[in-house]
């Protein structure tokens, strides 16, 4: 007897949707989501598509109608509820265009829970794209199975985050003079990570740091890494002892 092939086939599109879903939803996808699906996926009528919209979690929708523009979906059932991911914030100094986009994706995949930009001394990159992020996060959400999108935060500077950090959340600071490794630090959720920029931090700004009773000095091996490195490399870390890795 043949096997009954896999419903829906692991290779079923995922896309993040602003439309909120349910079993009644009858979501309508537009735009460059729905060119990409129509003339590049070659997706026709009654093919499946999997939806999520960071608030019910992921849906088996089936292409009930589609024009040349746009498509229309009935909703099949929940496949997956929305995720918890583990509370980890990672407080990161903007670097340039590629590399930025690059600590967004891979900290999205890791499953970090609020990405938060920190403008320092030696920032170079002070203003932000939100829409250029906001869409790397989508796009990586879609490609690793997330159902929940992680928060994106405004830019602060420095001293003003410091001043507003909450005292329960343990702030690990990635010091390039040295500090515990990170198998020693104690530092389960809620927590988070700061990495900057590719300058370092400056003198005024680890005294500021180290003067702050949240803040944890971390050591990130003996090379000196890229800012992106150790930003991903702490995530990464923090994960695999105190995330949902274990």
């Amino acid at each position: 007897m043949p096997a009954i092939p896999a419903w829906p086939p692991a290779s079923t599109p995922r896309l993040f949707t602003s439309f909120p879903l349910g079993p009644d939803a009858a979501p309508v996808i537009e735009g460059a989501a729905a060119h990409y699906l129509l003339n590049v996926m070659r997706l026709r009528v009654g093919d499946p598509l999997l939806l999520f919209d960071d608030r019910s979690g992921e849906w088996l929708g089936v292409i009930a109608d589609a024009g040349k523009r746009s498509l229309t979906l009935r909703i099949e059932r929940r496949t997956r509820a929305r995720e918890t991911v583990p509370d980890l914030w990672l407080c990161f100094a903007p670097v340039k265009k590629a590399r930025l986009d690059w600590i967004i994706e891979k900290a999205t995949e890791l499953g970090i829970a609020r990405l938060q930009p920190v403008i320092t001394e030696r920032t170079i990159v002070e203003r932000v794209k939100r829409e250029r992020i906001e869409a790397q996060i989508v796009e990586a959400c879609e490609q690793c199975g997330r159902t929940a999108l992680p928060e994106l935060a405004e830019p602060v500077k420095l001293p003003h985050l410091l001043r507003d950090w909450p005292a329960d959340r343990a702030l690990l600071f990635a010091d390039e003079e040295g500090g515990t490794p990170f198998a020693a630090i104690d530092a389960p959720a809620p927590a988070a990570i700061l990495t900057g920029p590719e300058g370092g931090f400056t003198p005024r700004e680890r005294e500021a740091l180290l003067g702050c009773s949240a803040v944890r000095r971390l050591s990130l091996g003996p090379r000196i890494l890229r800012a992106e490195t150790a930003a991903i490399a702490a995530v990464g870390l923090w994960m695999g002892l105190h995330g949902d890795w274990r």
